[in-house]
């Protein structure tokens, strides 16, 4: 039995298994589409760690002209 909350609404989920809730773990397509407009919209992030964001990739070698 699975008792949980959607995220985006706070609505009580409660069923045999998520096949109850076909938007699992939200409750409904419209919390789903709200949570993908604050993905889009930039509300959420992820972090990277510190050593990632001071890597910058390595330059291609340029392509050389042969006659």
């Amino acid at each position: 039995m699975i008792k949980v909350r959607c995220p985006i609404c706070e609505r009580r989920m409660a069923g045999a298994s998520t096949t109850e809730w076909p938007e699992f773990p939200f409750c409904s397509p419209r919390c789903r589409t709200i949570d993908l407009g604050r993905w889009l919209g930039g509300n959420y992030t992820v972090q990277q760690d510190p050593e990632e964001e001071e890597e910058s990739p390595e330059p291609l070698p340029e392509e050389q002209d042969t006659p």
